[in-house]
């Protein structure tokens, strides 16, 4: 009975079938890989990996080919790839989360089900899209951290918090230390900038002010701890 499993053999791909398969997941792969980069948000980038969710679906759509419907074969791939030892480590879970789509596209390709890669390649990369663009799942960071130092009077406290709501949306006072000196203070803030391209507008409208002595913004993210002056 195992030799009966063994000679079943019903698909067999005509050479059209085959070109169409592996162009389609390797379109697909190349969307997958495109998405990924435009998404991505970690501090090791690689290139590599980029270009292996191409080839990944594409070698999965000719191995699903190759095995077709048999047995013998799909056991001897199991036995051969039992041997390869993958020692590279994953960093981010979606890094895996990108390698099971790009097989799972790959094999969808692979048994010549074109439209199901397609539009399911389509599909799932307008949602990792829109999840990136509306930051599901983050949560709400202060991004900018504000030293400044004046003269600490009740008036001026005043006006520099005047300043700070008219620039900023959130604000939450960190630190506020007294200097050498009868009133020179220092403050600590971290703050959410209503609009990120103003950031230069916003520290000249602190130096701006007589009584404050030394204004420095911190981009604690994005820009690695760069003082914006």
């Amino acid at each position: 009975m195992f030799e009966e499993f063994q000679q079943i053999d019903i698909f067999r791909p005509s050479i059209f079938d085959f070109s169409a398969n592996l162009f389609v997941a390797l379109g697909c792969g190349i969307v997958i890989a495109l998405v990924y980069r435009f998404t991505y948000r970690g501090a090791s980038y690689s290139a590599s990996y980029v270009n292996s969710l191409v080839l990944l679906s594409l070698i999965t759509a000719v191995v699903i080919l190759v095995i077709g419907n048999n047995l013998a074969r799909a056991f001897g791939l199991v036995g051969a790839m039992s041997i390869i030892r993958f020692r590279t480590a994953v960093r981010d879970v979606q890094d895996i989360v990108f390698i099971f789509f790009s097989l799972s596209i790959g094999m969808a390709a692979g048994v010549g089900l074109n439209s199901v890669a397609i539009i399911g390649t389509l599909f799932i990369c307008l949602i990792i899209i829109l999840l990136d663009s509306v930051g599901f799942g983050r949560p709400a960071r202060l991004k900018h951290l504000l030293q400044v130092t004046y003269t600490g009077t009740p008036d001026e406290e005043a006006t520099i918090q005047s300043v700070l709501k008219k620039y900023c949306r959130r604000i939450q006072l960190m630190n506020l230390r007294q200097l050498a000196g009868r009133d020179n203070m220092e403050a600590f803030y971290h703050l959410s900038l209503r609009n990120a391209k103003k950031n230069h507008e916003f520290v000249q409208s602190l130096r701006a002010l007589d009584f404050v002595t030394q204004v420095n913004l911190f981009f604690e993210e994005d820009e690695n701890g760069t003082p914006a002056g």
